[in-house]
Formats: structure tokens, sequence, C-alpha cells
């Protein structure tokens, strides 16, 4: 067998079966509950992270605020919390995994339709509607979904069920901007 070319680039990774990794999922899901006392999700993080970032900013506003104040007010640190650690270790480890798999590349994937510009802001479009849904639902998707669900709540089903259908109901009219 003869060596690869001198920098050529070598091809990623097949990915993991879909069935092994829903079985770690579970794993990671159960270790979460048994670690935490929670499950997963990414919105908790993300609160606490902007919550501490507006403590570092505005303090005095953080207290007055009783959003805020249950957060990070008086002596409560936003930061010292598990979701905080979560949210290091998934970005961590996505970037972990795409390293060994061999995927971690700069690039805008889009349809040959659509701008590079138009693909941004339609990603951050839907960014903002998903994380105002976020909130407004009291947690994201993975954390209704998996967490939830885990835990078989019926407000948690009831999330999983409308976003698929809201998928469906929409992708006929943006599949335009795939082919």
């Amino acid at each position: 067998m003869s060596a690869p070319a001198t920098g050529a680039a070598r091809e990623p990774r097949r990915y993991l079966d879909p069935y092994l990794g829903g079985v770690l999922l579970g794993v990671v899901l159960f270790l979460a509950f048994l670690v935490t006392g929670g499950g997963l999700g990414a919105s908790a993080g993300l609160q606490r992270v902007q919550t501490g970032l507006l403590d570092l900013l505005a303090p005095a506003h953080v207290d007055r605020v009783a959003y805020f104040a249950e957060l990070a007010g008086g002596a409560r640190s936003a930061w010292n919390h598990s979701a905080i650690f979560m949210l290091v270790g998934t970005v961590l480890g996505g970037f972990a995994s795409g390293l060994l798999g061999r995927r971690v590349t700069l690039e805008t994937r889009k349809g040959p339709r659509l701008s590079t510009r138009a693909r941004w802001a339609f990603a951050f479009t839907g960014g903002v509607i998903m994380a105002y849904g976020a909130r407004l639902a009291r947690g994201c998707t993975s954390g209704q979904a998996l967490s939830g669900g885990a835990v078989l709540a019926v407000g948690s089903w009831a999330f999983m069920f409308a976003i698929f259908a809201a998928g469906y109901a929409v992708a006929w009219f943006f599949r335009r901007l795939w082919i």
C-alpha cells in the first residue's frame, strides 16, 4: 500500500451509527439526571451566561429585576451552575468530535440558489425565533424533547410534536433554497 500524497486532504470519517448514537445519548441523559439532578438542555446555560454578563455590566439592575436576581442577585453567581459546565462541555465535545472525525472546516452550507448572505440571514432569523420560543416554552428543544420527554412530561411531548409538525409544514416553502 502506498502512503497518501503529501498535502492531500484526508477524507472525513464516517458518522457514528445512529442507533449507537441514540443509546449513547440516552446514557448521557441518564448521567445528567444522576449527576446534576436535571436533564440536558442549552437554554439554561445561555440564560446563565447572559445573566452573568449583565451582572458584570449592571449589577444593580440584576439585583433589582426579580428574573435576574433569582439567578445572580446579591452574592449569587450566575456562573456557578451545572448548566454552564454542560454548555462548555457541549462546545468542547463538539469541537473534539469534529477534530477526531476530520470535519472541522470554515464553510457555509447552502443550496445553489441561495447566496451566502441570505443563508446567514435565514440562520440568524431562525435562531432568534427558536431562542424566543425556548424562553417562552421555558426550555430549548433538547431540554423539552429529551429531558421532558424522558420523564413523560405531557407538555414536552406536545412541544416535540409541534416542532415536528411545524418543520413539516414549512419545509415545502423553503425547499427551493436547497435544491
